[in-house]
């Protein structure tokens, strides 16, 4: 038994870093998965900033950053599922399949990896949002625990993303998820309170767990939250924690199960 373990969190870990080193060698999409959430940063910050406004009061840019943050998180499976289905059009899955390895490593590994790469991306939007002026004001143990939020959404969104990877039949099929990220991460509290939207809209919004997150952070950094008064809101952060883990129960086993059944 310990044997095993000790292979399973071996070859999960080769798979870390073959996933790094991949990072290292294609730059460029690091690049264009920063592009996007910091260019969106300076349009909704600068742009459409001075016409938007937040219930009860605040600064546009304290309550535009905590959405920044969460919308990165939750579009980033599509990136993951990308990934995966380009290991699988050229034969890489297939290789892992054949090969004396722990049958969990390479949909745990590449979890894993997803969640450091999650991590720099998220370390390198908040530096983003200081250098335009953005502060947490909710203290070291505040800013800890509301990042650490943002890792648990993205953790839990890395099954869906796994396991539509293992799903699409190709790359371009995979291409198209980006329909199906940006409303899911839109459609939330992410840029505008659920109060300014009409009514069946906003109630949407606040059942989106990418808005239970967006909301516990925004409080944990002490930034502007405009909170609601229905249950949701009112529970934002134990939402954020119950969603993720909900997620994670749900749609891990399905992507280890369908990872195993590939070549059934």
């Amino acid at each position: 038994m310990t044997a095993r373990l000790y292979w399973a969190v071996a070859d999960s870990w080769t798979i870390v870093l073959r996933g790094l080193l991949h990072y290292v060698r294609q730059p460029g999409n690091i690049a264009w998965q920063l592009g996007f959430p910091i260019v969106s940063v300076l349009l909704f910050g600068y742009v459409f900033g001075s016409a938007m406004s937040v219930p009860g009061g605040g600064d546009y840019r304290e309550f535009l950053m905590p959405g920044m943050f969460g919308m990165t998180m939750a579009m980033g499976f599509m990136n993951t599922a990308y990934a995966v289905v380009y290991d699988s059009g050229r034969g890489v899955t297939d290789r892992f399949r054949s090969m004396p390895m722990a049958p969990s490593a390479v949909v745990t590994g590449r979890g894993v990896g997803d969640l450091i790469g999650a991590t720099l991306d998220l370390l390198v939007l908040a530096l983003t949002a200081l250098a335009i002026g953005w502060r947490s004001n909710g203290g070291l143990l505040g800013t800890l625990a509301a990042f650490g939020l943002f890792l648990l959404l993205r953790f839990a969104l890395i099954w869906i993303g796994v396991l539509l990877g293992l799903l699409v039949p190709n790359e371009e099929a995979a291409g198209s998820l980006f329909a199906v990220a940006f409303p899911f991460a839109m459609i939330s509290s992410a840029f505008v309170a659920p109060s300014l939207m009409p009514d069946w809209l906003g109630a949407i919004a606040r059942w989106n767990p990418v808005s239970s997150t967006v909301t516990a952070s925004r409080e944990l950094f002490g930034n502007p939250a405009a909170t609601g008064g229905t249950w949701i809101e009112q529970h934002a952060l134990l939402m954020a924690v119950v969603w993720p883990l909900a997620i994670t129960a749900v749609f891990l086993p399905l992507a280890v199960r369908r990872y195993h059944r590939l070549s059934r």
